[in-house]
């Protein structure tokens, strides 16, 4: 499987522009400008990458229903934009997942099963077989990458000389798409993944030039429910190819970053989408070396005690 291309991502522009929002760059640092992805109609980026899978599936094929697995925001996404096509849709996610998220993705007509995180992926492939439907994976398809890369095409739209573009990272699916627009059409411009420290394993792996897997409890640890997926060999080819680095922040920075973007900047963002700030905002002497900087917030479906907590 190749890697996606700007013209892929562009076509996807064009698929998704009345399902998704295109968010405006806010600033909120002398050099720091944030993407709020939790503005999306389901409070998260998924939404570009679900609804242009579905999109680019034959009618046929599509009528027959949808299968997802996920943390949260990617079954909302599948389960917003299968409501919209009018198609069925079954959602396998950890039975941790913040109960906002299960509520949300029910309330688009989805059908929710709750399991043990290492079982999301097995069921989910068992139920396509028993339904005859089609999985919509959460990062590893070039068709969902290629939707989350039309964020990069906004980015550097309104910030024609940004310098650095700070992505947080799970799967890679994001930061995949991303990259790869950011880099086609601003080739200077650094594209920077952010992890959690407690499930930094994207950011070891580039280091090391391989994959390297962290046991899913491991990964489990952060507040970052989002952020707790591995790459898969597509999403991590496209960061070899195309990230300049991946650095991590404690679950302390997190936290700070999530109560600074609420009082600050007045978004409700989730862990997961508050550690790109997280990393600017710890990093004050690298700043000047970032150069203007966008901090894309991935999501902002968190859960109210943990926001509570937060503030």
């Amino acid at each position: 499987m190749g890697l996606v291309t700007i013209s892929d991502i562009e076509a996807a522009a064009d698929l998704i522009k009345d399902a998704a929002v295109r968010t405006p760059l806010l600033r909120f640092d002398d050099g720091l400008w944030l993407k709020p992805e939790s503005l999306q109609p389901v409070g998260a980026f998924k939404i570009r990458g679900a609804y242009n899978a579905l999109a680019r599936l034959p009618q046929d094929v599509r009528a027959r229903g949808v299968v997802a697995y996920s943390s949260g925001n990617h079954a909302q996404a599948v389960a917003y934009a299968a409501k919209l096509f009018g198609v069925p849709a079954v959602i396998v996610v950890p039975d941790d997942t913040p109960q906002v998220k299960v509520v949300a993705t029910r309330s688009h007509g989805a059908e929710v099963i709750q399991v043990p995180m290492a079982q999301r992926e097995s069921l989910a492939a068992e139920l396509v077989v028993q339904r005859g439907a089609t999985l919509i994976p959460p990062f590893d398809h070039p068709d969902v990458i290629a939707g989350q890369g039309t964020i990069g095409l906004e980015v550097v739209a309104d910030l024609p000389d940004v310098a650095t573009v700070l992505v947080p990272v799970s799967g890679g699916g994001l930061i995949s798409g991303v990259a790869t627009a950011v880099k086609a059409l601003s080739p200077s411009t650094r594209v920077v993944g952010v992890e959690p420290e407690l499930a930094g394993d994207a950011a070891e792996s580039l280091r090391a030039g391989t994959l390297i897997r962290w046991p899913a409890e491991e990964r489990a640890r952060t507040v970052a429910d989002g952020l707790r997926a591995e790459p898969s060999e597509l999403t991590f080819e496209h960061m070899r190819a195309y990230v300049d680095d991946i650095v991590t922040v404690s679950e302390e920075e997190i936290g700070a970053a999530v109560g600074r973007l609420a009082r600050q900047a007045r978004l409700v963002v989730e862990p997961s989408g508050a550690v790109t700030v997280a990393a600017y905002l710890a990093r004050p002497s690298e700043r000047t070396a970032l150069g203007r900087t966008v901090a894309v917030l991935s999501g902002g479906n968190v859960d109210p005690e943990v926001f509570a907590r937060f503030l």
